[in-house]
């Protein structure tokens, strides 16, 4: 089907998301939506999606004038989004999400359904067992649960919000492939990223926002110094990694076993010290993640020991981590680390709740102030924070943290991030780490864990397989060590 938006507004009170944004989509087309964080891409994306109204404008599916608000409407004409983080249920199987607001197929784990899956799973290369719990599946896995679920509803036109972020190199390639597949079939897909790199190489036409304005667009085969100028409005370069001498030991892990992801953390040993950074390599389920929770005192472990600045905190639950200066940066940022209906000026309340007989919200507006002019976060205090776009919505969650930690556990911490928002985030974690805190941080970027990491521990099938100097390494060789290849 063809899709025209023609001079969308969307206004949030004094705020204009979205200003005057006018796009075509093809069908057997793979669209791309190039724009920084904030640029008004999420928002064109839930307008197109019923999840908002438009405030202005008209949307033309083959010619006629239809309204997609609420997305039930955008569903019975075709239209699905996959969201950065899926709208799933993780505690169900994987076959009961697959059915889950599909009235033809019923809800439960029938044969037929069983059937159905797995030919379409088969059919875009993923490999999924249907009776698996989804809360054991990887990111990418599950955004492929989603993808099956959206096409069996009927889906014409994807939408997908930043698909890549947090995924590895080969999950990456099968999504790439997987779409490419359904616009050969003649499906419409629109690809949302700040990645422009990505964009080229899977895209067939490319629009660009900027502020909410559609700036430009262009069609293959691109130029890459006009999209970064689209995108940017000039050339952009992330920092550089700082010199630095690491101090004294912060926490010690030894002979320490976890059970979570794939196959847990088998008998780790190692060591975080102040003034240096530490990037966590691996597969999603390796074992990084339970890594930096077991640090944070937010799993204990089942086996081993975990000191903490000399004292022995084995067991002890976060509280006490916390009070001895570890702090803990969660990957999903409206699942763990905000709290989506919650206002910013509620979040610094929380943040000092403990012990407190009385809340001053008057003092705790003030406080939130001056959190966004430091953090260079363009809202209010009152604004929810699920309101925010992803890049801000990680620059509040650094503004929570403590002012001089001793240790910073960070899960993906520029994870659906544009190269600027990225940027402000690896200058301002460099400066807490040059004011002598300890930074572990997990990522699935090669480029970042090289750029920024003092030393990298690669995790492969839930052991600690290198800890190598992040300078005696390069891409291939990392990538070589992540797939156990040493």
């Amino acid at each position: 089907m063809l899709i025209e938006l023609q001079n969308i507004h969307k206004d949030f009170g004094r705020v204009k998301a979205v200003n005057g944004a006018s796009l075509t989509i093809r069908p057997g087309e793979i669209h791309g939506i190039l724009g920084e964080n904030g640029a008004g891409k999420s928002t064109l994306m839930k307008v197109l999606s019923g999840v908002c109204r438009e405030s202005a404008g008209t949307i033309r599916i083959d010619g006629t004038p239809v309204n997609l608000f609420p997305p039930e409407k955008a569903a019975s004409v075709g239209i699905g989004m996959l969201y950065q983080d899926p709208l799933d249920f993780p505690p169900l199987s994987v076959l009961e999400n697959y059915c889950l607001g599909n009235s033809t197929t019923g809800f439960g784990a029938t044969g037929r359904n069983e059937t159905r899956f797995l030919e379409q799973a088969g059919r875009l290369g993923f490999q999924l067992n249907p009776r698996h719990r989804l809360n054991t599946l990887t990111l990418g896995e599950r955004q492929q649960v989603e993808i099956l679920r959206l096409l069996s509803l009927g889906a014409e036109t994807l939408i997908l919000d930043e698909p890549t972020a947090g995924l590895s190199l080969p999950q990456k390639r099968t999504l790439f492939q997987s779409l490419k597949t359904l616009a050969a079939d003649g499906k419409s897909i629109l690809f949302v990223s700040h990645k422009i790199a990505e964009a080229e190489s899977l895209c067939d036409s490319i629009t660009v926002l900027r502020r909410g304005v559609v700036i430009g667009s262009a069609a293959k085969p691109f130029e890459t110094a006009r999209l970064l100028s689209m995108v940017f409005g000039s050339a952009r370069s992330m920092p550089s990694r700082k010199q630095r001498v690491a101090g004294n030991t912060v926490l010690e892990m030894a002979g320490i076993y976890g059970r979570g992801g794939r196959s847990g953390l088998i008998e780790c040993s190692q060591s975080l010290r102040h003034g240096e950074i530490v990037g966590l390599a691996g597969l999603s389920g390796s074992a990084r993640g339970l890594f930096l929770r077991i640090a944070a005192g937010l799993q204990p472990p089942d086996m081993g020991q975990v000191r903490l600045k000399g004292r022995t905190v084995t067991g002890k639950g976060p509280d006490v981590f916390r009070q001895e200066g570890v702090a803990f940066l969660p990957a999903g940022r409206l699942e763990e680390g905000l709290v989506p209906g919650l206002d910013i000026t509620e979040h610094l309340m929380l943040q000092n709740a403990a012990g407190a007989a009385v809340l001053d919200r008057r003092q705790a507006r003030k406080n939130a102030l001056g959190k966004l002019r430091a953090f260079h976060i363009p809202a209010e205090p009152d604004w929810c924070v699920e309101t925010l776009s992803g890049g801000n919505q990680q620059r509040l969650l650094l503004s929570l943290l403590p002012e001089t930690p001793d240790l910073l556990l960070l899960e993906h911490p520029t994870r659906g991030l544009d190269m600027d928002a990225a940027g402000w985030v690896w200058q301002h974690l460099q400066t807490v780490c040059g004011d002598g805190a300890g930074i572990a941080f997990s990522s699935s970027d090669l480029d970042e864990l090289l750029q920024f990491s003092d030393r990298i521990l690669v995790f492969y099938n839930g052991r600690l397989l290198a800890n190598r100097p992040a300078q005696d390494l390069n891409a291939q060789r990392l990538g070589q060590a992540i797939a156990g290849a040493l």
